[in-house]
C-alpha cells in the first residue's frame, strides 16, 4: 500500500497471480543482512528466527483477485478512503475471504486534511455492516495533506483512538518505514504493519517508538505481498472479537 495513490493504478493479471502463488510458498527466514535503520538493527532478530505467515492485500484495482486460488494465510482489503469513498470491490473481497476462512482485515486510507473522527466513522459504518469474525482493522496513512508532523501525528492518534473506543480493538497502523518513523511517535500501542521494499521479507527493523512489527509488506509485485511474524491464530486475535 505504500504510495498507494500512485500504485493502485496497477492491475493484476491472472497469469501474474499464478506466478506469485508459485513464488511465495514455504516461508522460513534466513539470517538478515546487516543494516543501520537508525540503530534499530537489534530488532531484526524477530525476523531472523521466526517462521512467517504469508499474506496479500488488495484494493479495487485488483477487483478480480482470486482469493480461492491464493496461497495467502491472511488477506487485507481496502474498505474506505477519506470522508465518503467506499471501495467498489470491498464486499466481493470480504465475502471471498470469509469463504476461504483465512484471517481477513479491512483498511481505511486516511487524509489528515479532513476531520479524523468523521473519517473513522465512515470506515466504521462500512466495516460494522459486516459480521465480525476476528477481522483486523487498519489505518493506512501515507500522506500529510500539507500538515505538519505534529498535526499528522495528532490526526493519527485521534483516528486510532476513536476506532479503538468504538470497537474495543486496537487498529493496526500501516505506513512506509520512513513515514512511520517521522509521524508515528507515541503510536506503539497500535500493532505495526510496515512497508519496506528494500528489505528481504521479514528482515525489517522497527521505526519510531515500536519495539516489534506485526506485518511486513516487502513487495508490491505483481501484487502487494506481506509476511507476519505472528501465527494466523495470533494475528486473528488482534482483530474484532467474533460476533
Amino acid at each position: 500500500m505504500t504510495e498507494r495513490l500512485l500504485r493502485d493504478i496497477r492491475t493484476t493479471t491472472v497469469a501474474g497471480l499464478l506466478a506469485a502463488a508459485t513464488a511465495v510458498t514455504g516461508f522460513t527466514v534466513a539470517a538478515a543482512p546487516a543494516h543501520a535503520d537508525h540503530g534499530r538493527a537489534a530488532h531484526s532478530a524477530q525476523s531472523r528466527t521466526a517462521a512467517l505467515t504469508y499474506g496479500q492485500d488488495v484494493s479495487g484495482y485488483q477487483a478480480d483477485h482470486d482469493w480461492a486460488a491464493s496461497p495467502a494465510g491472511f488477506g487485507i482489503v481496502k474498505a474506505t478512503e477519506g470522508l465518503t469513498f467506499t471501495d467498489r470491490s470491498f464486499a466481493r473481497h470480504w465475502q471471498q475471504l470469509d469463504a476461504k476462512g483465512i484471517v481477513r482485515g479491512a483498511y481505511h486510507y486516511g487524509h489528515p486534511g479532513n476531520d479524523p473522527v468523521a473519517e473513522a466513522e465512515h470506515f466504521l459504518s462500512v466495516v460494522n455492516a459486516q459480521p465480525a469474525k476476528g477481522d483486523l482493522l487498519v489505518l493506512d496513512l501515507e500522506t500529510t495533506d500539507g500538515r505538519s508532523a505534529a498535526e499528522v501525528n495528532a490526526w493519527a492518534k485521534t483516528w486510532l483512538s476513536h476506532v479503538k473506543s468504538k470497537t474495543g480493538t486496537a487498529p493496526l497502523f500501516y505506513s512506509g518505514w520512513n513515514f512511520a518513523d517521522t509521524y508515528g511517535a507515541g503510536l506503539a500501542e497500535y500493532p505495526l504493519w510496515v512497508a519496506h521494499y528494500g528489505k528481504d521479507k521479514g528482515a525489517v527493523t522497527t521505526p519510531a517508538d515500536w519495539k516489534s512489527w506485526a506485518i511486513h509488506q516487502y513487495s508490491d509485485t505483481p501484487i502487494d505481498q506481506n509476511v507476519s511474524a505472528l501465527t494466523p491464530d495470533r494475528l486473528r486475535s488482534l482483530g474484532r472479537p467474533a460476533a
